[in-house]
């Protein structure tokens, strides 16, 4: 499809095909074929946070003047584009917009990422509680439209504090007559603040099964609410990140074809050369039991696979804490009990490894597969109590390390497998050359 001879308009029946389409085309054919769009349309598709050339088309519906588009965007969804627009456009997009919402986006970009502030939205229904359900339906049905959902509605008292929340469901089954207080069972409304963490938010969501969660000030006065689609978009665009981080890298920000060539290289190569330097201590360790290797060089044949299952356990036990710690079902004060609960696991774990790692000695001998020598039972043992040993620290180092970086107010998605590897890579060899000198010495050693 030519994107600037093909009239977009009725090309496509739903706003994500149509933005499929976009995120395909070069960033100046996106622009000139979502100019094409009416109004409606480019206000859905800018709504989208799989779209990928939003700030640059925003950037041109404020050149092109076309107010009602803007207006039509989500608070939210709109904050968050124009915050990524240099500051000039910034304030050329604010000046088409009415003050009160000016003042709306200026408060949503001033919270933090991450926070309950930055991906709640302000269009929400909020009634007084002196009103009746005929009321109330009449209010949602002139002002329906201005609003993100109207599934909840929030019921404030005359300070505009936040008294108590009612479904959708329970006006439409309501008498028309009755009192809003009337249908209020008495709890308390379930609320979040602006500063909470979008985890947290996402974690009271889940657990009361709401679709909109209510962001109050000090006073209880609702400021926003955080819809679950809002959640969703933001966790995963986390987990991306976490992702990222979790394999020894940054967050691309962009598509991978789309990442330009030295961008690339910035965001690797700062992880590959500290872990190229960590691994340097492997060579170190190595060089310091030289002597022992030597005089036993069956030793450097297990290396590899002393090594690698160590940095396996380690990486296994990050990636459950990471999880744990995401999901608020291990919480840091619960390190000692995760220590205890890792170190008789792993021990039972390396166990059963260095019991593979025996027999496989045993049988390679009793076949003649490979001479191992006269002292090959007390080899097997030492491959055995050295999985041991490896495999009970790296799954130590690995669940440990995110709770001292969450202490520190770091990501524990930051306790990369790649950094747990080389933690485990290097103290592993001293233990693997450790326990081979107390069970070889006098023999081979």
């Amino acid at each position: 499809m030519n994107p600037t001879s093909t009239p977009p308009a009725g090309a496509f029946r739903h706003v994500p095909d149509a933005v499929i389409h976009l995120n395909a085309l070069k960033p100046d054919e996106a622009i000139v074929w979502a100019g094409q769009l009416d109004d409606a349309t480019l206000a859905g598709v800018l709504e989208s946070p799989e779209l990928r050339r939003g700030p640059a088309i925003a950037q041109a519906v404020v050149e092109a003047g076309r107010t009602g588009i803007l207006q039509a965007v989500a608070g939210d969804r709109l904050a968050d584009l124009l915050a990524q627009l240099p500051q000039r456009e910034r304030d050329a997009a604010l000046s088409l917009l009415s003050p009160a919402t000016q003042a709306s986006l200026a408060r949503l970009m001033t919270y933090p990422e991450g926070t309950a502030g930055s991906i709640m939205t302000t269009e929400f229904v909020e009634i007084p509680e002196h009103w009746s359900v005929a009321q109330a339906l009449a209010h949602i049905r002139q002002t329906g439209q201005q609003h993100e959902t109207v599934y909840a509605l929030y019921v404030v008292d005359g300070q505009r504090r936040l008294r108590f929340v009612l479904s959708l469901r329970q006006l439409v089954c309501a008498d028309p007559e009755q009192p809003l207080v009337e249908l209020w069972n008495g709890s308390v409304p379930i609320t979040t603040h602006a500063q909470a963490s979008r985890e947290e938010v996402a974690r009271l969501i889940r657990l009361y099964d709401f679709l909109a969660l209510p962001v109050v000030d000090d006073a209880r006065r609702v400021i926003g609410i955080v819809t679950v689609d809002d959640v969703i978009d933001a966790l995963m665009d986390e987990a991306q990140e976490d992702m990222n981080r979790f394999g020894g890298g940054e967050r691309m920000g962009a598509p991978y074809l789309e990442v330009g060539f030295f961008d690339m290289l910035r965001k690797r190569g700062g992880w590959l050369a500290m872990l190229f330097v960590g691994e340097m201590l492997t060579a170190s360790a190595m060089q310091h039991f030289e002597v022992e290797l030597e005089k036993a060089v069956v030793l450097a044949m297990f290396i590899p696979l002393i090594m690698s299952s160590g940095g396996n356990s380690g990486s296994q036990a990050t990636s459950l804490l990471i999880r744990g710690l995401a999901l608020g079902e291990v919480r840091l004060r619960d390190w000692w009990r995760v220590l205890l609960r890792e170190l008789p696991t792993s021990a039972l774990l390396g166990a059963g490894l260095g019991a593979i790692g025996f027999a496989r000695i045993l049988l390679w001998q009793r076949l003649g597969l490979y001479d191992y020598g006269e002292h090959y039972l007390l080899i097997a043992f030492t491959i055995w109590a050295s999985l041991v040993g490896i495999v009970c620290f790296g799954s130590s180092i690995g669940s440990m390390l995110p709770f001292v970086l969450q202490r520190l107010g770091l990501d524990p998605a930051s306790a990369s497998a790649p950094l747990v590897a080389t933690l485990v890579d290097v103290l592993g060899l001293v233990i693997y050359f450790s326990v081979a000198a107390a069970v070889l010495g006098g023999t081979l050693l």
